[in-house]
């Protein structure tokens, strides 16, 4: 059985179909999702229907992305947490137009799917798995303001301004990336900082590769750091603007 993880996904299901074929996922093997289903390309609502029939199968670990608690907060009608004009800027608007046909059974699924996600996962190896990162230093079990888990921005920009030459035994070392024996993340592109494949950075691992714009959805075994790639979503949805 392998562990494989996985980038934001942002509507592509198309790519969804190609990584696990290319990798050729097993029903033996598992699956961890680091959030973002939705928003981007025009099919949230298939990603989300794809991934519940998907646990069923094979075990999945879903992860909460931040676009996905505001595509909850916008199914439940609680519009007082969302900036709908900054939403639908950053992938929110192909997302309800992809949702002018769905029945409300379905959105009842969709709702139920995205409230049992968890904000993080923690394996028997002291791996976690997270979107966006924490910023307590004492780990994720301490963190007070729970959004941090998919909002947070401040690990992974740490981990990329670390000097590399530092001693983890330095009093100056960062100690968030020191709890944990590696830290899987997406939620900021690699593509941000020029790179099209996943990025190891101190004990951090990012492998959103940008498939919400012009890059590819990542699949990685976790334990050999072999990974495998989409096609770049535009050439998927080549009559689509996804995020771009």
């Amino acid at each position: 059985m392998r562990k494989f993880v996985l980038g934001d996904i942002h509507g592509g299901l198309k790519a969804i179909h190609q990584v696990l074929e290319r990798a050729n996922v097993t029903k033996n093997d598992t699956l961890i999702f680091l959030g973002d289903f939705v928003d981007g390309w025009s099919e949230s609502p298939a990603v989300l229907d794809f991934l519940i029939a998907l646990q069923k199968k094979q075990p999945c670990i879903f992860i909460r992305g931040n676009h996905d608690e505001l595509l909850l907060d916008w199914l439940l009608g609680n519009n007082e947490n969302i900036d709908e004009k900054l939403w639908f800027q950053h992938g929110g608007e192909a997302t309800v137009k992809s949702y002018q046909n769905i029945d409300t059974e379905t959105k009842e699924k969709h709702i139920h799917f995205l409230q049992s996600l968890q904000n993080y996962y923690l394996d028997t190896e002291n791996r976690l798995f997270i979107h966006a990162g924490f910023t307590n230093m004492k780990g994720v079990e301490h963190e007070y303001f729970k959004p941090l888990f998919y909002w947070d921005r401040t690990l992974w920009e740490t981990a990329l301004a670390l000097d590399p030459n530092l001693s983890k035994d330095a009093i100056t070392y960062p100690n968030r990336l020191t709890i944990y024996k590696e830290i899987y993340i997406g939620h900021t592109p690699v593509t941000k900082i020029n790179e099209t494949i996943p990025v190891n950075k101190a004990c951090v691992w990012n492998v959103d590769t940008g498939a919400a714009f012009k890059g590819k959805l990542t699949i990685m075994d976790i334990d050999t750091k072999e990974f495998w790639q989409s096609d770049a979503l535009p050439e998927l949805y080549p009559n689509e603007n996804g995020r771009n």
